[in-house]
């Protein structure tokens, strides 16, 4: 009985769950459908959407080549006629060539004769002034020529005058010179002879006396300090020779200096100047 109860349970459940399970399938059936008439619906919207753009562009291309047409054919026409003019152009050109080449030539050839003038001008403008510089140059060098030439007639007349000037006082100094020297080398000689001759005869006077040794000592250094102031005396009178010599040979160096730097030659003094020699010497 129990199991007959629950069968009869289970039957109704199953029937329960039949009937929902089938009527959840109706429904959904009925939203697909629903949504396939929906997107049919929408389909065909997008396609006659795009059907319409499409048949719009085909049309507004088919009016674009048309126009498109008549441009090409409306520049077909415009470039034939530039052609043409094109055709006439090179014809033109080709008849103009030989001129303008010509033309060109003369254009460079005017252009060098430009250079040339320009140049010319130039160096005619530097010409003219440095010949005005030396315009100046020559009057100031004639100036400074007739300066010098009146200063030269000056300097040579004094040149001659301190010639003669000179010629004489190297006459006189030589003459003087060459007296003092003739004494003084007369009296050196003499006083050595003396000199030679006293001490000669001291000799023979010491040889002959019977002097005792102090007496001889005594007269010997007695004579001995006369020969040293003898001595003196010579070697004065050499020096005074040496001096009065040295000053006659500066005197003719200075002279010869003077005659080469006024440009007059030593032969020109009319005698040859003599260079002193110190006795002894």
């Amino acid at each position: 009985e129990i199991e007959a109860k629950y069968t009869k349970k289970m039957q109704v459940l199953r029937d329960e769950l039949d009937l929902r399970r089938k009527t959840e399938i109706h429904e959904v059936e009925e939203r697909k459908n629903s949504q396939i008439g929906e997107l049919m619906r929408h389909h065909e919207k997008a396609f006659s959407d795009i059907k319409n753009y499409y048949n719009d562009i085909t049309l507004k291309n088919l009016a674009l080549i048309s126009l498109l047409k008549e441009q090409v054919e409306e520049m077909k026409k415009r470039e034939n006629h530039l052609e043409k003019e094109k055709a006439d152009v090179l014809l033109q050109n080709k008849q103009l060539k030989e001129p303008l080449q010509q033309a060109q030539e003369q254009v460079s050839e005017l252009q060098k004769k430009l250079a040339h003038y320009n140049k010319d001008k130039e160096a005619l403008t530097n010409t003219k002034a440095h010949l005005k510089v030396t315009q100046k140059e020559l009057k100031d060098l004639q100036w400074e020529h007739e300066v010098l030439e009146q200063r030269f007639s000056k300097v040579q007349a004094e040149r001659d005058e301190l010639y003669q000037k000179f010629t004489r006082a190297i006459n006189e100094v030589q003459q003087k010179t060459g007296f003092k020297n003739l004494l003084l080398e007369r009296k050196l000689k003499g006083l050595l002879s003396v000199l030679e001759k006293k001490e000669v005869e001291l000799s023979e006077v010491f040889a002959a006396s019977n002097l005792d040794p102090g007496a001889l000592s005594l007269v010997s250094h007695k004579l001995e300090d006369v020969l040293d102031s003898k001595n003196t005396t010579i070697k004065d009178l050499q020096l005074q020779l040496a001096r009065v010599c040295k000053a006659h040979d500066d005197m003719l160096r200075t002279l010869e200096a003077k005659l080469t730097a006024f440009g007059i030659p030593l032969d020109n003094l009319g005698f040859e100047p003599l260079a002193s020699h110190v006795l002894g010497q």
